[in-house]
């Protein structure tokens, strides 16, 4: 059971790695919006894309408009294939299957180890904070690429 609660603290801290204006800005582009919830479902996603692109993203979020999925959710119009909520979620599972499905024990289990060391979550700067649900120019300045794959061409409103 230890393991599965190191595996949510490592995930939680490489999650909170992207946890940025920037990747949010291209969650939204990529999702046609983005709420908190579909946000930590993509940045599980992008956990699910492997350590390359994980890494590649971080830096520059904009090089999504590089992965095949990316270029195939914006000719399809959807993004399928970028959100990955169940990966988000296998730590609690798995801890549900060791414990005759008590929900709430997963989670308490994570709180109480928690309590007992200093918080770890990321805390960290997100970066320069914009309004990328009503600043399309931004959006268009600060991902390009991603915009030209998911912005209409006219100049309309953004998400």
């Amino acid at each position: 059971m230890d393991e599965i609660l190191d595996f949510q603290e490592r995930f939680e801290v490489v999650e909170g790695a992207v946890y940025q204006w920037d990747v949010w800005a291209a969650a939204s582009l990529i999702g046609g919006g983005c709420s908190d919830d579909s946000f930590s479902d993509f940045r599980a996603g992008l956990i699910a894309l492997g350590r390359g692109w994980f890494e590649r993203v971080a830096q520059s979020p904009d090089s999504l408009a590089d992965h095949p999925a990316v270029i195939e959710a914006a000719a399809r119009g959807d993004d399928r294939d970028v959100l990955f909520e169940d990966i988000g979620s296998a730590a609690g599972a798995a801890y549900d299957r060791h414990t005759d499905g008590d929900v709430d024990a997963f989670y308490e289990a994570l709180e109480s180890r928690k309590e007992a060391v200093a918080d770890r979550a990321p805390g960290g700067d997100m970066g320069e904070d914009f309004d990328f649900d009503f600043d399309e120019a931004r959006m268009r300045e600060r991902l390009p690429r991603l915009a030209a794959l998911f912005l209409p061409a006219s100049g309309g409103q953004a998400c």
